[in-house]
């Protein structure tokens, strides 16, 4: 596949010009569309970018039982795992843009990869069409057995990395994922010159981290927090801007000297960049329903992670504000992928 260079300029104009678009007053969309909603197709595909047992794929499964009901062929998973979600998007884009296919992806792949990718297989603002958020999560950064058990706290750790350079391997779920960059941006602060470990998804790095082969990892604390009573790994901070209540106990990255370590792991659904307004809207619908049903709500909520959803409008927006930023971000720590 042919890959195509994005001019990052113009992207960011046209997401900002996106957000202005999908911002036309309701009343203005019902003139237009007052003819009977589009009918759920009878299979609902959802593409994921995270393997069995992952985050993304946790929020997926949640979704597609609430919304079975409304689909009589009833609801796939298809984890696409690769690339750092973008074998998924390259899925996407191959869809028919019926509302047949929907894409659970981390924020990332919107927001993120404009400025970390030299050269992309897709158009953020032209092949994602924005419909709903789907989760939030806090990240964390556990350490496991290959760390002393001396080590405790963040100071406990910049000063064991500084003593062990040797040991300055950090993991996460891949290339250009917000665990990725927190940890980069940790290790750039504490001014550790350390070797990231990029996993095909959280539960393999997981698996390297309790077993002793790598020294740290950056995931959201829900997968982490699950083994922490174990003790075969321990979480040193977490990146919300106070502690957080699943991990009460943890301080914040914040909270121990490092401020600017305030980020929220967030994952949302796309639809292909053809969909019709009135089949995005309705997939929409249909997503902020099953946010609020218990059987979603309250399975994220054991994960560690917030149901949020929310409408096209507000996903854009949101998109469209995180590309600033994290194009700042990577600018100042100079985290560039092929």
């Amino acid at each position: 596949m042919n890959c195509i260079p994005v001019d990052r300029r113009a992207l960011l104009r046209r997401g900002l010009a996106l957000a202005t678009a999908l911002a036309v007053p309701r009343t203005a969309h019902l003139q237009t569309n007052t003819a009977v909603p589009p009918i759920a197709p009878a299979t609902l595909r959802l593409l994921c970018t995270g393997p069995a047992g992952s985050i993304p794929d946790t929020i997926a499964r949640r979704y597609a039982q609430a919304l079975s009901d409304r689909h009589a062929g009833g609801v796939v998973v298809d984890n696409k795992v690769g690339a750092a979600g973008q074998l998924a998007v390259a899925a996407l884009k191959q869809a028919l843009p019926d509302g047949g296919t929907l894409l659970l992806a981390q924020g990332a792949v919107a927001t993120v990869y404009p400025w970390l990718y030299t050269r992309l297989a897709y158009d953020p603002v032209a092949d994602l069409k924005p419909v709903s958020m789907a989760a939030e999560a806090t990240l964390a950064l556990a350490v496991g057995p290959a760390v002393p058990d001396s080590v405790m706290t963040l100071a406990d750790l910049v000063a064991w990395l500084k003593r062990n350079p040797q040991q300055a391997n950090c993991g996460s779920p891949g290339i250009g994922t917000l665990p990725h960059l927190l940890g980069a941006a940790f290790l750039r602060e504490a001014q550790i010159d350390a070797q990231h470990v990029a996993y095909p998804g959280g539960p393999a790095a997981l698996v390297d981290l309790m077993g002793g082969r790598l020294p740290l990892l950056v995931l959201p604390e829900g997968i982490l927090r699950q083994h922490q009573a174990s003790g075969r790994l321990r979480v040193l901070a977490t990146s919300g801007l106070g502690r957080s209540t699943f991990l009460p106990a943890v301080a914040s990255f914040a909270e121990q000297g490092f401020p600017t370590l305030v980020v929220r792991e967030w994952f949302a659904f796309f639809a292909p960049g053809a969909t019709p307004a009135a089949v995005v809207e309705a997939a929409s619908s249909a997503l902020r329903r099953a946010a609020a049903q218990p059987l979603v709500s309250g399975a994220l909520a054991d994960a560690g992670m917030a149901a949020v959803a929310g409408t096209p409008v507000a996903l854009a927006e949101r998109i469209a504000t995180e590309q600033r930023y994290w194009q700042g971000v990577l600018r100042a720590t100079g985290i560039r992928a092929e």
